[in-house]
């Protein structure tokens, strides 16, 4: 990594938690290498089904939950890359039980998925709550959601639990995604990468870009499709053999994703300093210019709507 100088600059942000500017560089040099190479690791093995959780609506009502549960941005980023996670694997899992449990006729095997996969819809409610509730604790927050705080959300929207099947819930993601929970958002590679921008000597406050940041991320997350649309057409050559496995890594990358939400982010805030920023962020990052300008062109699309991005 690039940029580390040895002074540092204190910067504090109103975020519980968030002050930029006191780490020593070789920590947290040492911490966006780990990033950087995790990473690496999430996007040699993903697979089609990745981010197929992360719809909308879904998205929209972990938002709402960690809000009304004082929950800060980090706890429901890693509620909804957690529960995309669990899901995935859930639902695998329990369509190769199907299948290797009924050595019967196909239709009934069929009509036994059919079952599961009600099941399944039935449940959804208790997973994500049993995820946010989850991630609430990894965070150590002073607001960490309780089985009463659930099972009264629960009740009010007409689910009836008890505090043990709340339990099994739990249980079941932690079992399911065999207790490695302690996993990333992209909101953690940006906190990463705006204090290595602050030590690099960026004009922009960080504290008015990590603000902004929340913002745009909850745009991204909410417009993902559409934002990641925009992205394939300028950056993916659809006649190209593994396009679709291209594509994927991209919409997957949450490096190339937070350089993108800081870059537009700089933007809004302060287009003098903008090109500075790209630049820091891909010196940074090794991530081309043109990628991060890409991706920050889609974003502000969705954003602020149509726009002519200076030269950079």
């Amino acid at each position: 990594m690039n940029h580390f100088p040895v002074k540092t600059k204190r910067i504090v942000s109103n975020a519980p938690g968030t002050i930029f500017g006191i780490a020593p560089y070789d920590i947290i040099e040492d911490i966006l290498i780990g990033l950087a190479n995790d990473n690496e690791t999430v996007l040699e093995h993903l697979t089609e089904h990745n981010g197929a959780f992360k719809q909308p609506k879904v998205i929209e009502l972990v938002f709402l939950l960690s809000e009304h549960w004082h929950q800060d941005s980090s706890t429901k980023y890693i509620a909804v890359e957690l529960l995309d996670r669990f899901m995935i694997l859930h639902v695998e899992e329990l369509y190769k039980s199907s299948v290797e449990s009924m050595n019967i006729l196909e239709t009934v095997q069929a009509k036994t998925w059919k079952s599961i996969k009600a099941s399944l819809c039935e449940m959804f409610i208790l997973r994500m709550v049993s995820c946010i509730q989850i991630t609430s604790k990894l965070h150590f927050h002073y607001h960490i959601i309780n089985n009463n705080t659930i099972l009264q959300f629960l009740t009010s929207s007409g689910y009836i639990c008890n505090k043990e099947e709340l339990l099994q819930s739990e249980l079941t993601v932690l079992k399911t995604l065999h207790f490695h929970i302690n996993i990333h958002s992209p909101f953690t590679y940006v906190e990463t990468l705006l204090e290595v921008l602050g030590q690099n000597g960026c004009s922009v406050s960080l504290k008015d870009i990590r603000d902004m940041c929340v913002m745009v991320l909850d745009l991204v997350y909410l417009l993902r499709n559409p934002i990641y649309d925009t992205v394939l057409k300028a950056s993916v050559d659809l006649s190209t053999p593994n396009s679709s496995q291209r594509f994927l890594t991209i919409k997957e990358d949450q490096m190339l994703l937070a350089t993108g939400v800081i870059s537009a982010s700089s933007f809004i805030i302060s287009q003098d300093y903008w090109n500075q920023v790209l630049e820091h962020l891909s010196n940074i990052t090794g991530i081309t210019v043109n990628s991060v300008f890409e991706v920050c062109s889609a974003i502000l699309k969705h954003c602020i709507g149509a726009i002519v991005l200076p030269s950079h």
